[in-house]
């Protein structure tokens, strides 16, 4: 049955989850010639995190308080918004060599934790976000509220520890 409730949409989901990362992953290893370094980028792509945060809160905020159109067009901004950040964010790794990280002891070991975890969940959200999205527009309700239980803390702490990764990260940019 819920095969049929996604209709063609399952390849889809599975295509774009393959595609992105792969696509992320090969963009990495491109710099864009003769481009300065696009610095401005991280601070606001970080607020791009920040606000997505925000709004999924607010989002859910809503939609237990049974305003379900406003609910889902939040959860649409909070989509556009994801893929704005990772415009943003491939082009400033375009024409930007990597950041080391500078601290040392303790912290350097909670800022690569952060760090992978954010980019290893970064990646596993993207068929959750995709699959709750598509059980809301085809009104599949009951699956809907079952996915974005995991979908939601999922994409929240993504979101989150993409601003926390820039705050500690944000010392050691070369300016």
């Amino acid at each position: 049955m819920e095969s049929n409730k996604l209709g063609g949409y399952n390849k889809l989901i599975v295509f774009v989850s393959i595609l992105v990362p792969v696509v992320v992953a090969i963009l990495f290893t491109v710099r864009i010639p003769g481009v300065e370094p696009l610095t401005f980028l991280p601070p606001i792509y970080a607020g791009i995190n920040a606000l997505t945060a925000i709004l999924l809160i607010v989002s859910v905020i809503l939609i237990k308080n049974k305003k379900r159109k406003l609910h889902a067009l939040l959860m649409r901004i909070c989509i556009g918004l994801s893929l704005l950040f990772l415009v943003m964010y491939i082009t400033y790794h375009m024409t930007s060599d990597p950041t080391p990280f500078g601290g040392e002891g303790a912290i350097k070991y909670i800022y690569y934790f952060i760090l992978i975890s954010h980019i290893l969940l970064s990646i596993a959200v993207i068929p959750f976000v995709l699959i709750t999205y598509v059980r809301a527009i085809t009104n599949n309700i009951v699956m809907h509220k079952k996915i974005a239980k995991i979908t939601f803390p999922l994409w929240l702490y993504v979101a989150v520890t993409g601003v926390i990764v820039y705050l500690m990260i944000s010392p050691y940019y070369l300016i």
